[in-house]
């Protein structure tokens, strides 16, 4: 019986011990992920007593569920109080999800079937140009004048002294310097963003969330399409060109259908990140455009966090997205696996 229980059939086929270790471990660890979100929903239904009065786990034992903190958040303050933070957030969320979908995945294609050599010394004047663009525009300088002015300066720079640059990028250079991009945090750009949208009058406004979320998260989509595509064999497509198919075409019917696992999963990845954005919601947004995680952090009132009605609206963030996870989920599996194993 020791034996038997110790001892695995085959390589691929663990021992009973191992199996039970093995569920051991596994059972810790999703009592160590799901036990915040129990704990956040049952904060959720409990009185401030019961909140501050110590820790109170099992409902109708422990303590008795109420719908206060829901009638103060939902009746109490009224219906715009959380309604209007929350259609701001579904609908930035969603656009800046779809639009930084949409060009990343154009984006990474290209990447994977075109080859592209720019110059560095061209890369670094159109730096220069952008960062002089928004010096002009931060000094004053109105910006059609300021953007033609950057425009004209760099076709001259780059037909004076661009031919001159030595040396060339490649696919693989510009993957990694769009990644690199998420390297820095937000709140080291935010400033200039700022003024930038200063500016241009666009503070307080959903389109300045949605570009700037669709900017931040754009070499996210990027960096995990291109790994997706490049599991999409080629011959496929050169199967099709011979056949008489256009790009689009291509396009239309073969990869796409095959990359739908990938686009899901890279869609809610980046859709988990433009849902719980706060910095720049922080500064970019006012009364009109303010999202859910500006309105939860606003419960952290002078007496100190407000937990009951703080579980509420966290509740009510996360229950759409995990709903979506639970029925995309195979969907996910796929999409995240692919590509994990090469050859």
């Amino acid at each position: 019986m020791m034996r038997w229980f110790f001892r695995s059939t085959n390589p691929f086929q663990p021992s009973p011990s191992w199996m039970v270790v093995s569920y051991i471990i596994l059972g810790i660890w999703a009592f160590i992920v799901l036990f915040p979100l129990y704990w956040l929903g049952i904060t959720a239904f409990k009185l401030p007593v019961d909140v501050a009065s110590g820790p109170k786990y099992i409902p109708f034992v422990d303590f008795q569920p109420s719908l206060h903190a829901w009638r103060e958040m939902l009746v109490e303050n009224g219906p715009e109080f959380v309604l209007r933070p929350y259609s701001n957030t579904v609908l930035v969320g969603f656009s800046s999800a779809l639009i930084a979908l949409l060009i990343g995945s154009l984006a990474a294609y290209a990447l994977t079937r075109f080859e592209y050599r720019p110059k560095p010394g061209l890369i670094l004047i159109f730096v220069g140009c952008v960062a002089l663009v928004i010096l002009l525009i931060s000094l004053g300088v109105i910006w059609q004048v300021a953007v033609a002015s950057g425009i004209a300066i760099f076709i001259l720079l780059a037909q004076g002294i661009g031919r001159r640059f030595q040396g060339t990028m490649g696919n693989s250079d510009i993957a990694f310097w769009l990644i690199s991009q998420r390297m820095l945090p937000p709140v080291t750009v935010i400033i200039p963003i700022y003024i930038l949208y200063q500016q241009f009058g666009m503070l307080d406004t959903l389109p300045a969330l949605i570009i700037s979320y669709c900017a931040a998260n754009l070499p996210i989509v990027i960096w995990f399409m291109r790994d997706y595509f490049q599991s999409i064999p080629i011959e496929l497509e050169e199967s099709a060109f011979i056949d008489g198919a256009s790009r689009y075409q291509v396009l239309w019917r073969i990869v796409l259908p095959l990359s739908a696992p990938g686009l899901i999963a890279t869609f809610l990845i980046v859709l988990v990140f433009c849902w719980n954005e706060y910095v720049m919601a922080l500064f970019l947004s006012g009364a009109r455009t303010q999202t859910m995680p500006v309105l939860v952090s606003a419960q952290n009132g002078v007496r100190g966090p407000q937990w009951w009605n703080m579980s509420v609206l966290v509740t009510l963030m996360v229950a759409p997205l995990i709903m979506m996870a639970f029925i995309l989920e195979r969907y996910i599996a796929k999409g995240l696996l692919v590509g994990a194993v090469k050859g």
